[in-house]
């Protein structure tokens, strides 16, 4: 590693021991040094945990004995980490070796912006897409945008709704102006929630072309397992009620119902209705400590609801398909 960053690099590891010395030694690599790297082991299985004996000395271990979830094992990172800017990364994600690089630069080219996400590629695959960028749909659904496509679906770099959280950079002020993460959502759209209230907040996010890492994904939890579908299919609904504003709630309240009954009947086919009905239920059960959160919300909203609704993705066809929504900054937001 050569030039110093301000950037300090949080990894949450849950049964990660597989991968984890391949992201490190990914991160060792990088052109641009960060200030600091702080990994969590985050309550694994026994014989699934990472032990202290496994990471370098450059990078501060940190242990919690039981699972904080992402959301709580980054906040805790985020706390004792010093960087004026703080980029999230998976255990199972490989930068290359520009990817801080690239990421520093952004920061100088629009300054403007708080959040910038990375072009991320599927691991074992040629030039297969894992992700660009988070995109919340106007079903009230947010997807990660490019996931299975080809290379030639990499978008140009542009405005994003927001990033996804499995390498992504984020100011520091903005982090902790926002409270960071909602530890209630565990894991599961908690990016999509902090990137919402960012946006309502007006800030900016950048998807970038250049910053890139490679992803296994799902690499804990599985896409279809019963943790992954309780905790996405609850996470959503909180996202929608928390931080959709104003009318926009109430025109899309309907449509999002509608989806959801539909989301649970292809549940069905693959025996996760149960969880899915478990989820649902007990989404709405916390709904007046969410409805709270959404008073909250919706009092520090500096953004229009005409200037949040630009930023969703109104094709119904793009749900189906993970179409990437990214549109240019305006001139403005762009350094000279």
């Amino acid at each position: 590693m050569t030039a110093q960053s301000d950037i300090s690099v949080l990894i949450v590891a849950f049964r990660s021991r597989k991968t984890i010395l391949a992201c490190l030694a990914a991160l060792e690599a990088q052109t641009c040094k960060p200030r600091d790297v702080l990994l969590l082991e985050n309550g694994s299985p026994e014989g699934e945990r990472v032990q202290a004996e496994d990471v370098p000395g450059w990078v501060t271990f940190v242990e919690s004995d039981e699972n904080l979830g992402f959301a709580g094992g980054n906040n805790l990172l985020a706390r004792q980490s010093s960087g004026s800017w703080i980029a999230l990364l998976n255990p199972d994600a490989y930068p290359e070796p520009d990817w801080l690089e690239a990421l520093q630069a952004a920061t100088h080219a629009y300054p403007q912006a708080d959040l910038f996400g990375s072009t991320q590629w599927a691991s074992g695959t040629d030039h297969v897409l894992d992700g660009t960028g988070d995109v919340y749909h106007f079903s009230g659904l947010a997807y990660r945008s490019g996931y299975g496509k080809p290379a030639s679906a990499l978008p140009e770099e542009g405005e994003v709704f927001a990033p996804c959280a499995a390498a992504m950079l984020i100011r520091r002020e903005v982090f902790e102006a926002l409270g960071g993460f909602d530890e209630s959502f565990f894991c599961y759209n908690e990016d999509v929630d902090l990137g919402y209230r960012a946006r309502l907040q007006g800030r900016i996010a950048i998807q970038l072309r250049s910053a890139v890492v490679t992803h296994d994904g799902y690499g804990s939890s599985g896409r279809r397992s019963e943790f992954a579908t309780y905790y996405g299919v609850r996470n959503r609904l909180w996202v929608f009620i928390k931080n959709t504003p104003g009318w926009l709630f109430w025109l899309l309240l309907p449509v999002h119902m509608v989806i959801s009954v539909l989301l649970f009947l292809s549940s069905l086919r693959f025996g996760l209705g149960g969880v899915f009905a478990r989820a649902i239920r007990d989404g709405v059960r916390d709904l007046p400590r969410v409805w709270a959160q959404r008073r909250a919300t919706q009092e520090a909203r500096t953004a229009s609801v005409l200037d949040l609704a630009r930023t969703i993705s109104w094709n119904p066809l793009n749900l189906l398909t993970r179409a990437a929504h990214i549109w240019r900054p305006s001139s403005d937001q762009e350094q000279s």
